[in-house]
C-alpha cells in the first residue's frame, strides 16, 4: 500500500549532488590504504552509489561491501538493540574501512558497526553519512564525513523511508 502524504523538500537533488561531489573530494585527499567501503543497508543505497561513482571520477578504486543492520525493526524510533541481518563477506584485517550510512542519529547502529569492524582488525574505520542529527546522539560517536546537518524531523527520500515508502525520491524531504 502506498503512502500518499505530502513531502516537503529539505535538501534538493541538486544540493545533494553538489555535496556528494564535495565529500568525494575530501575522501580523495584522505590517503586511504586498501580501502573497503561498507554501505549500511537499506537507507544508504542511493548515497553510497552516488558517492562511489564520485570517488571513481577522482581515481579512487575502493572495494565495496554491504552490511544490513537494524535498530528500528518496524518502527520509526531506534529500539536500542542492533541486529545484523546481513554481514559483509570481506576480511577487513589491516584495511581502511569507510562505513557509509544515510543518517547518524542515535549513533547506536554506526557505533556497533564501527566497533565490530575494529574488533575484526580494520586498520581504521571512518564514518561517512549523508545526514547528521547531533541533538539525537545517545552514544559517543562522530562522523568523519557529513553531507548535511539535519533538523530534528523525520526525513524520507534519497534511500530513506517510512514503512517502505519514499525511498525512490531523488531529494531528502519531510513528510507532512
Amino acid at each position: 500500500m502506498s503512502d500518499k502524504r505530502e513531502v516537503r523538500v529539505l535538501f534538493s537533488e541538486a544540493e545533494i549532488a553538489q555535496r556528494v561531489e564535495a565529500m568525494a573530494d575530501e575522501l580523495s585527499k584522505a590517503g586511504f590504504r586498501n580501502l573497503l567501503v561498507v554501505a549500511v543497508l537499506k537507507g544508504s543505497f542511493m548515497f553510497a552509489a552516488d558517492l562511489l561513482r564520485a570517488m571513481h571520477r577522482r581515481g579512487m578504486k575502493p572495494q565495496v561491501e554491504f552490511v544490513h543492520l537494524s535498530s528500528y525493526l518496524e518502527g520509526t524510533v531506534s529500539q536500542g538493540h542492533v541486529t545484523i541481518l546481513k554481514d559483509i563477506e570481506s576480511d577487513v584485517a589491516d584495511r581502511d574501512v569507510l562505513l557509509v550510512d544515510d543518517i547518524l542519529e542515535s549513533g547506536r547502529t554506526l557505533a556497533f558497526a564501527k566497533d565490530l569492524l575494529s574488533a575484526r582488525g580494520a586498520r581504521k574505520v571512518m564514518l561517512g553519512v549523508m545526514l547528521e542529527k547531533p541533538l539525537k546522539r545517545v552514544v559517543q560517536i562522530e562522523a568523519d564525513y557529513v553531507g548535511f546537518k539535519c533538523p530534528d524531523e523525520f526525513v524520507v527520500g534519497y534511500g530513506m523511508d517510512v514503512a517502505h515508502n519514499y525511498r525512490e525520491l531523488p531529494f531528502i524531504g519531510v513528510v507532512s
